[in-house]
This record gives C-alpha cells, sequence and structure tokens, in this order.
C-alpha cells in the first residue's frame, strides 16, 4: 500500500511517500526550490518521492493533507470578527490567498498527481504531529505532548499512543500559543519569524532571565496542568500584521529591534527571559502528562520540539524516562504524520520499524557526481572509503573546514552527516572562522558537536542517544578542550552518531578520534546564510566556492579549493537568498 503524505501553505513544505507502514522518501521542498522554509504546494518534493518509490501517481492508495483548511478558515474568520475592526488590513492581505488557492486543495492535488482518482484525507494538525512522533517511535506505548504556533484551533496537545492508536485527551486553543509567544518574541528582536527562533535560543545564553518574573505576572498565566492564557492586550498576531504592539514596546521600554543592527546586554537579557518561560511551560506540560498516564515515554513534535535547550530539561527534570523527538518536529514532518494517521491509526495495520535515522531525501552516485565535477571543470581526486577517512580526518585536525556531501539528504531542520561542513572542535577560533568567513552569520550563533554515540557519557552529561542534534547537555568537567562546540553556558546541543546509522560518518569521527583523542567534529549544516541545506552537487559545489571552506568531499570524490579555477559567471549569493 502506498500513501503519500503532503504539508503545506504555512512554511516548510514537505512531501512523504510510505509503502507498508514503512517511510521510503520525505523532503522538504526548499532543498529543490532553493527558497528557504518554501511553503507552496510541494510539486518538486511529490515528484522525487514517488520517483524514489519507483511509482506514478496512479499507483498510490491514498493521499494525506496535514490539516484541515476549512476548520483553519472557521478559525481565521471567527478571529476576525472577534478583533473587527482592527483585523481589517490582515483580513484583507488573507483572504484573496484563501480563496483562490487554499480552500481547494483537493483540486489542487488532483490537478497535480493526475491521473490518481483514489481518496484524498485530511488528518487536524496536532493530530498529524503526534502521528509523526509516536507512530515513528520505538515505543508500543507513549504519552504525547505536541505543541507549536497554531494549528487550527489548537495550539498544543496532550496525548496517549497505545500500539497504532491515537488519543489526544487535552488541548490548548488559540490565541494562546507558546510558540507564537515565542515568535513574538522573535520578531521583537528584530529576527525572522518562523525561521530564526533557533536564534533566539542561541542568544539566551549570553543574558539574564531578569524579565521572567514580569513575563510570568503579566504576559502569561500559567497552570500547574501546563495550560495557560496570554494576556493578548500585549500581542497583534491574532488581528494584524505583527506579532506584538505598542504595550509590548513599552513592556520592554522600545520599539522592536531593526534587523541586522548591534545587540546588547538588553536584547540578551530578553532572549534569556523568553527562553526560560518556553522551558518552564514546557516542564509543566510534561509533568502533568506524565501525572495523568503514568507512563515511562514520551514522544513530541510541534516547532516549539525543535528547542532543544526544553527537550534537554526534559530528559533531565521530568520523571519520563525516555524521550523521542521527530526530527522534522515542525511542520515538515507532518507530511509523515498523515501519511502513518492513514496507514495506521485509520487503516488499522501494525507499525513497521522504529526510525533509525533520518536520512530519507534524494541520494547522488559517485557517477552523477564525477559526471558534474567533469562538467564543471573541477579538479579532484577519488578514494577508496579508507583512504577518504584517514584524509579527511587528517584534513580536519590540521585545521582544514571540510564539505562533508554524503549518501541521502537528511530530512528536518539539522543536517546529520549527509550534508554537512564539518570542522575541529579543538580550534577555539574556529567557531569565529565558520560563522564569518563560510556562514557569513552572526557571531554569536553556536556550533554542534557530532559525538561518537558509545563515547557521548564521558564527554557529556548524557548518557543516552541524540541523534537527530535535539537535546543540550553540558560538557563535562574536565572534557572542556573542544571550545567551538562549547556554548557561553558550557553547554552544547549534541548529535550522537553509531555506526549502524551512519558508518563512513561513524567511521570518519573514529578515525579523527585516533589522530587527537577528541571523538567530536564540529558538525554544521552545508549551506550559507538564509540558503537551504544544499542538495545537489551543483548546490554543493557552488556553496564551496562561494565560501572559505578548504575541502569538499562528495562521495569519494575530494576537491582541494587551492586547486579550483574560478566560478564562471556567478552572481552574488546575497541576492538569491533572503537573510534570516
Amino acid at each position: 500500500m502506498n500513501v503519500l503524505g503532503i504539508s503545506c501553505f504555512y512554511h516548510d513544505s514537505a512531501a512523504a511517500l510510505l509503502r507498508d507502514g514503512v517511510i521510503l522518501a520525505a523532503c522538504q521542498e526548499e532543498r529543490l526550490s532553493r527558497k528557504k522554509h518554501d511553503s507552496g504546494f510541494p510539486a518538486r518534493a511529490v515528484k522525487y518521492v514517488l520517483r524514489e518509490a519507483g511509482i506514478s501517481p496512479s499507483e498510490l492508495d491514498a493521499v494525506g493533507f496535514y490539516d484541515k483548511p476549512l476548520l483553519k478558515f472557521e478559525r481565521m474568520l471567527s478571529t476576525y470578527v472577534a478583533t473587527f475592526p482592527r483585523s481589517f488590513g490582515s483580513f484583507r492581505k488573507a483572504m484573496p490567498l484563501w480563496i483562490h488557492e487554499k480552500l481547494w486543495i483537493p483540486s489542487m492535488i488532483r490537478k497535480e498527481l493526475r491521473p490518481y482518482k483514489g481518496p484524498i484525507l485530511f488528518a487536524e494538525h496536532h493530530m498529524s504531529h503526534a502521528a509523526s512522533c509516536f507512530l515513528v517511535s520505538p515505543y508500543e506505548e507513549a504519552a504525547i505532548l505536541t505543541v507549536d504556533g497554531v494549528g487550527e484551533w489548537a495550539t498544543a496537545s496532550f496525548g496517549v499512543g497505545k500500539g497504532q492508536d491515537i488519543t489526544l485527551f487535552k488541548e490548548i486553543r488559540f490565541p494562546h500559543s507558546l510558540g507564537l509567544l515565542y515568535s513574538a518574541f522573535t520578531y521583537y528582536l528584530g529576527f525572522k519569524v518562523n525561521s530564526a527562533e533557533y536564534k533566539v535560543m542561541g542568544l539566551a545564553p549570553y543574558g539574564k532571565p531578569v524579565h521572567f518574573d514580569r513575563i510570568m505576572k503579566d504576559m502569561i498565566h500559567l497552570n500547574e496542568d501546563g495550560s495557560f492564557k496570554l494576556n493578548m492586550k500585549y500581542f497583534s498576531y491574532d488581528y494584524g500584521l505583527k506579532m506584538t504592539n505598542g504595550a509590548f514596546d513599552d513592556f520592554f521600554g522600545g520599539p522592536p529591534r531593526k534587523p541586522e543592527t548591534w545587540m546588547n546586554e538588553r536584547e540578551f537579557d530578553i532572549a534569556a527571559s523568553v527562553q526560560k518561560v518556553c522551558e518552564e511551560v514546557v516542564l509543566k506540560m510534561a509533568r502533568y502528562i506524565h501525572k495523568e498516564t503514568g507512563l515511562k515515554n514520551l514522544c513530541m513534535a510541534g516547532g516549539v520540539a525543535l528547542n532543544c535547550v526544553a527537550n534537554g530539561r526534559v530528559v533531565r527534570e521530568t520523571p519520563f524516562q525516555n524521550l523521542f523527538v521527530q526530527p522534522a518536529a515542525g511542520d515538515a514532518g507532518g507530511a509523515v504524520g498523515v501519511a502513518h494517521w492513514i496507514y495506521n491509526t485509520l487503516g488499522k495495520n501494525p507499525r513497521g520499524p522504529a526510525w533509525t535515522n533520518a536520512y530519507l531525501g534524494p541520494e547522488y552516485k559517485d557517477a552523477e557526481i564525477h559526471e558534474y565535477l567533469a562538467g564543471a571543470g573541477a579538479s579532484h581526486e577519488v578514494l577508496s572509503d579508507g583512504d577518504l577517512v584517514r584524509k579527511t580526518a587528517k584534513l580536519l585536525s590540521e585545521g582544514n573546514v571540510v564539505g562533508w556531501y554524503q549518501g541521502r539528504m537528511e530530512f528536518g531542520p539539522r543536517a546529520l552527516g549527509g550534508r554537512s561542513i564539518l570542522a575541529d572542535p579543538r580550534d577555539p577560533k574556529m567557531r569565529d572562522t565558520l560563522n564569518m568567513k563560510i556562514k557569513f552569520r552572526e557571531g554569536f550563533r553556536p556550533f554542534a558537536p557530532s559525538v561518537l554515540a558509545d563515547r557521548c557519557g564521558e564527554w557529556f552529561d548524557h548518557d543516552g542517544d541524540s541523534p537527530y542534534m535535539l537535546l543540550v547537555a553540558q560538557v563535562k568537567e574536565g572534557k572542556r578542550v573542544v571550545p567551538s562546540v562549547t556554548h557561553v553556558d558550557n553547554s552544547a546541543r549534541i548529535q550522537t552518531v553509531t555506526r549502524a546509522e551512519n558508518p563512513l560518518y561513524y567511521d570518519l569521527i573514529s578515525e579523527f578520534a585516533k589522530i587527537t583523542g577528541v571523538p567530536i567534529v564540529i558538525n554544521t549544516s552545508f549551506n550559507v546564510r538564509g540558503e537551504p541545506i544544499v542538495c545537489t552537487p551543483h548546490d554543493a559545489y557552488l556553496c564551496f566556492m562561494r565560501t572559505d571552506m578548504d575541502y569538499l568531499v562528495m562521495g569519494h570524490h575530494v576537491l582541494d579549493k587551492k586547486d579550483q579555477a574560478p566560478l564562471r559567471e556567478d552572481v552574488d549569493w546575497r541576492s538569491q537568498f533572503e537573510l534570516d
């Protein structure tokens, strides 16, 4: 049975193809369109997953959409009426898109999937999130927590999964939203909403949560069960085109920061304060769900589940013994969720194997890479697996920055050793080098360590797995010889690597450990600021040539920057990619 899942029209559109309970392929549209957080219909991603499965649209048994547009439209209209006349500007901007596009999703899907004649099914947004984390998890039974900006009406849901069944027993409803609260602060701090919330998380350790008590007293009323109400006098997202209003400005003593301007202690403290609020709300939610269910396992999804600092506290400070967070926890993962919901929950089919990795995107074999490099006139050498690993590890140990392009592309926002830029974590200057000369991004941004899973406990205060880089843990005392992956609060967003999940990447880190004694490499996504993670050999080669990367390793091909001729007729990448 072939089931296609689709998510689109908010941000991070994606498609996923499920066959007999197993995801064969999943991909965000942005990776193929090269438009960051692309929200349009994922036509390219659909074509890719069908091609990967070797089928045509007519061979699909069902198609699922990750939310219910009519229910979302009802929420929008109700909100516009309730906040009229302040909502008129937002209403006037949103309605043409809904009337001409979003209300006609079934016909749009049939048009894109001609000659498909089968059923098109719609799951509620938070059911898609719940299915996306529980039905691919290793647990037969688990509590479920989904938290995001907003779906149809729900902004968070609490539930239980057992076998292939999911029950959501409690929800928090719009306009009261932890995700939108965090996005409001993202906007106020001068960053892009639905794109740069992770910057606020990265900025927070530089400040102190001096506004926490004021926020908890005046902006949000939090109950012991994790439910809450926002004081909407400070926010305008429910009626306007901006997230915050004059009352919010007065609360913090000034207007929103202008993007790309200097930040100081004020911005650091605001970021630290909202991050602490987010953590405390998530902890209250998790503890309540544990109290209600008594279960030892927790599955999380929704955009707030990408807040790996909060996730780390859930692991350390709640009674749950095990946590599974979907690697594409945001809206992209809804495509996976609705496909599994159709196959397992509606179809009553037993669940397939649990996810062990996120390598679900396109792969380019050595022959395709070689053909591209020959056409580009790129100088390179070809090495065997062993020689490739030894050479790359040596290059890293000597202070070189290496683009690492191997196997299938990752699904979700994190590069996990498929489309990564790698470097030596021991070099105290490497973080600044990567931020300024490779990524062209803000200097406060931290970098993540990829660590051998069997040695993680030696270096970090975390003994379990973190394969999707979605947990933060402290670097152990006596192991702080990796300054370029150690944040200012001595924390790190860790990715554990096993040989079963990614043998070549594991062997590379092992070889680096033999040379240096450190079983860790810096791993950051293979892209420049504002660009989606690279997908094709062409994307990777362009990014390599446009930056100060020293080497590019694509498949078994190794390129030395010093041996390359300048790009012919290249354009300024800053004109191609909108800054985030």
